[in-house]
């Protein structure tokens, strides 16, 4: 890079720099987007090694050739990548900068000719041959072209206001053509390299006039073209600025007359609405300057309707409205009661909070986040809470969010500029204290537009969100007294950080009996009145709604079981509009006919496939609720390999390998051969195989289903565990129990192992009425389990038989 500083050195003889350039061989030096002409000097900021090393290797003689680069953007050019014609050069001053490059000042003496280069390595060398100038012969002709090219000079550097004048003065003391189209050449912003390159090839003298003439000649017309744009332009906008005067002229005259116009009218109004909405004094300050604002600007401006809108959205929040009344906590109670069954802690927690808020009415409102599988009432139980508290509930939908903006809203920079989620809710509800749903908390999803997530970390700061700020508004507001209600079906995809903020309260799945109950006082009466029939055109026994949720549903919540009733009420409403009239009592049959054949027949398939050793039954955990996990062990000639299948993951493919180290390491003590496995392959399998697993809570499902293949004995039936398993044979806590203790009895299971540190979660998740018909085993041991697992004798196992076939045989039946 070259600067655009240049100067004239005084000549010397001709003739002289003749003998000294023809036919040397010299160091090149290329140069970008810069061409050096005689006569000139030129500053150079050198940066590439090979010119450093060049600038570095010059001796006494600090003689280079200064040639530019056909293409600007190579950075180790070769010689066939530099013009032929360049110019031999002095170095006067080299001084060294910070960043290690230097800053060359040279001095251009004359044109030369590149001939063969002698070296390219580490800079380019070659045999340069001096260019004779063809000087003209003097007349009128020549004088006149010396003359134009001066007097249009000068008109150029007098119209522009980066040219020195000096330029003129020393220009017009220059008598020599061949060094005013040098000088002029060298100092002309707008001329471009080539065209710079190609005036530096040409030794014609009058060539080289005629050529630079129309260059001068076009960038005159350019400058009176420009000059022309801007004056119209200054005339537009000296109209606009009278417009402007007169049309204030008016307005004080129509204030005089008392006929204040329209949007005068508008501007009064809005005041009026900043002054009532009870706003803190900085944000009102700031609202009344833009309302001064606008109440200056014609409203066929651009940013009339942008401002208007934001004053009214400062003015129509509400700052000071609260829609919260005196609240009577039996009646709360009442309220709860009646929108849902059961959910005890759930509804003693937000009880307290009740009590407390009427004990102290300016407490911040705690985070609460609602965690439980699809379908047990959470969304539901937030518009319980808002009518309890007699608020008013506003919802917003989390799940895919993915721009932040979407609840912090967009600068008012951005075209179509709107507040976020949380002070849009805010406008509907008309208050400052409702209960705000935040849905699907754990769904929230991030990318380039940014992380929702993180935007909610100052939402659901009790701390922080006093002065919670929208992108949009730009001014604090105050969150303090919103209720925040999050849901989620799990906490495992949510931050940390996010999760700090809110008081988790766990929402288990329903018992039969519970789902029962919800049916007969929820469910059957509003799917009754939404398929358009009465309470007295159907009827649903006890038994056949116990069917349908046994039989038909595998879910924690119950919407999988309205969804069903709904189905049962439309065929009946289809009977009575084909003119049936008489009353459906729903049985057996008419549950096969309307729902089709038994979906789930998990307390048979217990049953059934415990029958052959080698098979145990264990409980999962799944966001949708507890399930009953199958554990398969099976084995075949071999050299002792060991296979695991079933889509499991790291965590539950390490619990197989420690069963198995277990059973190995303890075989003498379980009646087998210490080297039993050098003879056998072991293969244990988890069906299901498309469903993804892992967790170490089969641990002792699969020690004890490969003692069971092992010794050949069958697991007792209706019997199902959870634990992890450690190496020396301890049992570990787990968590989901409560869950996973109603997946065991919705699959018909009689005797559950847990480990003896859950004993504690059992007595607090679990009512006595729950835990009815199930023994409970507590294990601390892998032989505690064993001891409950197995068959001692045959007895027992004759016994096992006998439940089976009974089990069958009923389910048959």
């Amino acid at each position: 890079m070259a600067s655009d500083f240049l100067s004239i050195i005084e000549p010397s003889d001709p003739k002289e720099r003749g003998q000294r350039s023809s036919g040397r061989v010299l160091p090149v030096l290329p140069v970008r987007d810069t061409v050096l002409f005689p006569h000139a000097v030129l500053p150079l900021t050198v940066g590439r090694e090979s010119s450093i090393q060049l600038i570095q290797s010059l001796g006494e003689e600090k003689t280079i050739v200064v040639v530019a680069q056909r293409d600007a953007h190579l950075d180790t050019p070769q010689p066939g990548d530099l013009h032929a014609f360049g110019t031999l050069a002095t170095v006067h001053k080299v001084v060294k900068m910070p960043n290690q490059s230097l800053f060359v000042f040279t001095e251009g003496t004359e044109r030369v000719k590149l001939g063969e280069f002698t070296q390219t390595e580490p800079f380019m060398i070659a045999n340069v041959e001096a260019i004779t100038e063809v000087n003209p012969e003097k007349g009128p002709e020549l004088e006149a072209l010396q003359r134009n090219i001066l007097s249009q000079f000068q008109q150029i550097v007098s119209s522009s206001p980066t040219l020195s004048d000096e330029l003129s003065t020393i220009a017009a003391q220059l008598e020599d053509p061949a060094r005013l189209t040098d000088f002029v050449a060298s100092n002309l912003p707008f001329l471009a390299t080539a065209d710079r390159q190609d005036l530096l090839e040409t030794p014609d003298v009058t060539a080289r006039l005629e050529r630079l003439n129309k260059h001068l000649v076009k960038e005159i017309e350019v400058q009176q073209l420009r000059n022309k744009i801007q004056s119209e332009v200054q005339d537009q906008v000296q109209q606009s600025q009278r417009d402007y005067y007169l049309r204030e002229q008016l307005k004080a005259i129509q204030k005089e007359l008392g006929e204040q116009d329209e949007s005068q009218k508008d501007i009064e109004e809005l005041r009026q609405k900043i002054e009532d909405a009870g706003m803190p004094e900085e944000t009102k300050k700031e609202a009344l300057k833009e309302l001064t604002r606008l109440s200056r600007m014609s409203p066929m401006a651009a940013d009339y309707s942008l401002t208007r809108n934001y004053i009214e959205w400062l003015a129509i929040l509400p700052w000071a409205k609260s829609s919260g009344t005196e609240v009577d906590i039996p009646k709360a109670k009442e309220i709860l009661d009646e929108d849902h069954y059961d959910l005890k802690k759930v509804k003693e927690r937000i009880l307290d909070y009740l009590a407390v808020r009427r004990l102290k009415p300016d407490m911040k409102g705690p985070i609460l986040c609602f965690v439980g599988p699809p379908g047990v009432g959470k969304t539901s139980l937030g518009r319980s809470v808002a009518r309890a508290l007699g608020r008013k509930f506003q919802r917003i939908s989390l799940g895919g969010m993915h721009d932040e903006a979407e609840l912090r809203g967009h600068r008012r920079t951005y075209i179509g500029a709107l507040p976020g989620q949380i002070i849009q809710n805010l406008r509907r509800a008309s208050a400052n204290d409702p209960v705000f749903m935040l849905d699907e908390v754990d769904k929230l999803g991030r990318d380039f537009r940014g992380d929702p997530a993180s935007a909610l970390l100052e939402v659901l700061d009790p701390e922080q969100n006093n002065t919670f700020r929208d992108n949009y508004l730009d001014q604090p507001f105050d969150l303090s007294k919103v209720l925040f209600i999050c849901t989620a079906n799990m906490l495992d995809t949510m931050p940390a950080p996010l999760l700090d903020r809110m008081e988790i309260i766990e929402l288990q799945g329903y018992t039969e009996e519970e789902k029962r109950h919800i049916a007969f006082r929820y469910l059957i009466p509003r799917q009754v009145k939404e398929n358009g029939i009465k309470i007295e055109d159907i009827e649903f026994p006890e038994e056949s709604i116990s069917y349908i949720v046994r039989h038909y549903t595998r879910e924690a919540g119950v919407r999988k079981l309205e969804q069903l009733i709904g189905t049962v009420c439309r065929k009946q409403a289809r009977r009575i509009a084909e003119g049936k009239t008489e009353k459906l009592i729903v049985n057996k049959e008419v549950i096969h006919e309307f729902l089709g054949g038994i979906k789930v027949r998990v307390d048979t398939e217990i049953a059934e496939r415990t029958k052959r050793a080698g098979v145990a039954v264990g409980l999962a955990w799944t966001p949708a609720g507890g399930d009953v996990l199958f554990i398969e062990a099976n084995r075949m000639k071999g050299k002792g390999g060991f296979t695991m299948t079933g889509q499991i993951g790291e965590v539950m493919q390490e619990s197989m390998q420690a069963a198995l180290t277990w059973v190995r390491s303890n075989a003498k003590s379980i009646g087998l051969a210490e080297d039993f496995t050098k003879d056998i392959d072991l293969h244990i399998h988890v069906p299901a195989g498309a469903i993804p697993k892992d967790g170490p809570s089969a641990g002792v499902t699969m020690a004890t289903a490969l003692i069971s293949l092992l010794t050949d004995t069958p697991v007792h039936p209706l019997t199902a565990m959870t634990g992890e398993i450690t190496l020396s044979g301890n049992v570990l806590p787990v968590g989901g129990i409560k869950e996973k203790f109603l997946a065991a009895k919705r699959a018909g299971v009689k005797q559950v192992i847990l480990p003896a540190e859950n004993r504690l979660n059992v007595e607090e998740d679990l009512m006595p009425e729950q835990t009815e018909g199930v023994t409970i085993h507590y294990a601390s041991r892998i032989e505690d389990v064993l001891a409950v697992a197995l068959p001692k004798s045959l007895k027992e196992e004759k016994a096992d038989e006998e439940v089976r076939e009974e089990v069958l045989q009923h389910a048959g039946n």
